[in-house]
């Protein structure tokens, strides 16, 4: 289903599509790709809503730091001093993030509105996004397509191709509460993680370049325990990257029953505590696990490529899967 959500000041309308299957319904908007809200059954069969966000577009408008369910780039993450080389050539992007670049600049494709297009159970949206946009070089043409599958896992499906070199990595910012959206603090959640490694950062949340092993350390998700207070760190994925999704990650909550798997071609998972979250919401509110690669990669040669070149496609896929127990 598709209605009218809302419009912007310039009177761009905004829409939404509603996705229903197996017992799981997903509200998609055009504004930003947002992710308004997913609704799952508990154990008891009650439905709820697990992520957070807005009832109207004035909501999100005039909370745009959060990223609430949001599809961000061009570049997830963090670029340290807003700036990277590529083919002997520096590009300056927009700082929005202290002297960094954080999910895209200013105005990211968070803060776009995109196309839609029905498809079968989902939608597809589209947009390109200029050259030069927020300094990223490259004509580049993107599309996500949000589907659900017959187990009412949400699959979200991202491709880009390019005019010119560039650098590409896109994710959705959802913040999970599987109690429930407004119910409080979600660091009681147990969360699983296939992840031996993790990249250390400085104060800025830059990587220093290191991989470290997670033995031994709070970064140790291996055996499922509960999330607490204080990451907004990259994990390395050991399965790397895959052309398949394949599970990284549980997310439990112990009271509902409800259970949030991930699975996805990304070599990495930035886990966000939501600790600088801010009103209406509160600290801990919710979960983020972005799939994506490294932060900071087109500065780090070491890391996975985020490079994009003319006759290439990019495509990354990422699959939520719910359910109680």
């Amino acid at each position: 289903m598709n209605e009218l959500f809302g419009t912007l000041s310039d009177g761009t309308p905004v829409h939404r599509w509603t996705l229903e299957r197996a017992g799981v319904r997903v509200r998609i908007l055009s504004y930003g790709g947002i992710v308004q809200s997913v609704e799952v059954p508990d154990r008891e069969m009650r439905a709820g809503n697990v992520v957070l966000g807005f009832p109207d577009l004035d909501g999100y408008l005039a909370h745009p730091d959060p990223y609430l369910g949001a599809l961000v780039g061009r570049y997830a993450n963090r670029i340290a001093g807003a700036r990277f080389p590529l083919d002997g050539r520096t590009y300056a992007l927009e700082p929005n993030n202290g002297p960094n670049s954080l999910h895209g600049g200013l105005r990211g494709f968070d803060k776009r509105v995109w196309e839609g297009t029905p498809v079968e159970d989902g939608v597809r949206l589209t947009r390109v996004s200029p050259h030069g946009e927020e300094g990223f070089p490259g004509r580049l043409e993107v599309s996500a397509t949000y589907t659900l599958q017959a187990s009412g896992a949400l699959r979200i499906l991202y491709e880009a191709v390019t005019d010119a070199p560039t650098v590409v990595n896109l994710t959705n910012h959802s913040y999970f509460n599987l109690a429930g959206a407004g119910s409080g603090d979600a660091g009681g959640h147990e969360l699983r993680l296939a992840a031996s490694r993790y990249t250390p950062v400085d104060a800025d949340l830059i990587p220093t370049g290191s991989l470290d092993d997670v033995t031994g350390t709070r970064f140790d998700f291996r055996q499922a325990r509960k999330t607490g207070a204080g990451y907004d760190h990259n994990f390395v994925l050991d399965k790397g990257v895959t052309d398949a999704p394949a599970e990284v990650a549980e997310l439990h909550d112990p009271a509902s029953g409800r259970v949030l798997t991930v699975a996805t071609t990304e070599p990495g998972l930035q886990l966000y505590t939501a600790d600088h979250l801010g009103e209406p919401f509160a600290p801990g509110d919710g979960i983020a696990l972005e799939t994506q690669h490294f932060p900071d990669s087109p500065n780090r040669p070491e890391f996975p490529s985020t490079v994009l070149r003319p006759g290439e496609v990019y495509r990354s896929e990422t699959v939520y899967g719910f359910g109680a127990r």
